[in-house]
């Protein structure tokens, strides 16, 4: 990101290639809400510290209200890192999150044991749908 407009050349190019950009950790570090205008982003990634509290923690809980509202009023899907209960998932599924990553749905694996996970997961007999498909995309691949 030192050079911005360089940056947004080379994603919109891999965005026409199919490739999905996500905004990582939103709402820390260096995330900004002038990526969501400048750059050709899919997915915004709810940092897993908002996750961690949102069930103890109200401002937690309105922040993550907040990303997944702004969100979807831009057409970008939302990833919320770190759910490790069922209840955080309870609640991003009030929102309407669209995925989640964490140690609920499971632990760390290693790559032949994920390959395996992700080739069970196929339907069989083919590829996956135009549905299947669509359904992680947000708007700039569909």
């Amino acid at each position: 990101m030192i050079e911005p407009e360089a940056s947004v050349t080379i994603l919109e190019q891999l965005s026409q290639m199919g490739v999905l950009v996500s905004v990582d950790d939103f709402g820390t570090g260096y995330s900004s809400m002038s990526y969501l205008r400048r750059l050709p982003v899919d997915k915004l990634k709810i940092d897993r510290e908002f996750i961690r509290e949102v069930m103890s923690r109200p401002d937690d809980a309105s922040i993550v209200r907040a990303i997944v509202s702004l969100a979807h009023s831009l057409r970008l899907k939302v990833v919320a890192e770190g759910v490790e209960t069922a209840e955080q998932l309870a609640f991003l599924q009030t929102l309407g999150c669209d995925q989640y990553q964490g140690y609920y749905f499971s632990p760390a694996i290693p790559a032949d044991d994920f390959a395996a996970l992700v080739a069970g997961s196929r339907p069989r007999g083919g590829p996956l749908t135009q549905g299947q498909v669509m359904c992680t995309h947000g708007k700039l691949a569909a």
